[in-house]
């Protein structure tokens, strides 16, 4: 009976994550029609980073979404270098950059 509820916790564990999991094409996709891609690459910095080298350099930082979606939207400079990225709200929606940004942070 134990063993029966423990793989029923287990299972439920995992449905629940996946839930919460990025579609890694659909964001990418997402990503190439809002322009993002024009300066950004998964694996090699353009004008801007690499998103594989953003999603390590935040890694574990619990507010890491909530600075790069509001990074996204106003744009800036300075932090991966002198070259700006213009801002992307309002042209790209809410909802869009937050699964962009997610996808770049399950990198």
């Amino acid at each position: 009976m134990k063993v029966l509820l423990s793989a029923i916790a287990a299972a439920t564990l995992l449905t629940a994550g996946s839930a919460h999991a990025v579609d890694a094409a659909a964001a990418k996709a997402l990503a190439q029609k809002s322009g993002c891609l024009a300066c950004h690459s998964v694996d090699a910095k353009v004008l801007g980073p690499a998103y594989k080298d953003v999603a390590a350099k935040y890694k574990g930082d619990k507010t890491a979404e909530a600075k790069l979606i509001e990074k996204v939207k106003k744009g800036g400079a300075g932090v991966w270098g002198n070259i700006p990225m213009p801002a992307n709200s309002p042209q790209v929606k809410d909802e869009d950059i937050k699964t962009i940004v997610d996808w770049v942070l399950s990198l």
